[in-house]
């Protein structure tokens, strides 16, 4: 890979965990528990409920999540408490929450010469 001196260069294991990770987060379910967590601490029948999913499903999620690295989890007595402590994770996240509007378009500056539009890539099959 040629580098550009105005460009830190990247490496292939760079782009490889970078990818795993966004690849970790294409799955809506998954994102949403993140999203959750991102703001604050929750175990895992709360995070299936507050997801509208069921705990099973949850929990293999998470478990994903957590061999990945997204995803902490303390034990308070008999509970299990995960959440997000990797501040770059939760700028992704808020970043990309910000750039897309509760209907699924772009949330671009106003430009009333366009309608808003949706993101350029087919969103993936719900889980």
């Amino acid at each position: 890979m040629e580098s550009h001196s105005a460009h830190q260069s990247v490496t292939d294991e760079q782009l490889a965990a970078a990818a795993a990770t966004f690849g970790m987060l294409a799955t809506p379910s998954r994102l949403h528990l993140v999203w959750l967590l991102a703001s604050g601490e929750y175990d895992v029948s709360t995070l299936a409920e507050l997801s509208g999913s069921n705990v099973p499903a949850a929990s293999q999620h998470l478990s994903k999540l957590r061999a990945a690295g997204i995803v902490t989890a303390r034990r308070e007595g008999r509970r299990q408490l995960y959440r997000v402590e990797d501040p770059h994770i939760l700028t992704v996240i808020e970043q990309m929450f910000s750039h897309i509007a509760p209907d699924g378009t772009l949330a671009a500056p106003l430009d009333e010469r366009r309608p808003p539009r949706l993101p350029r890539f087919e969103p993936a099959p719900a889980a």
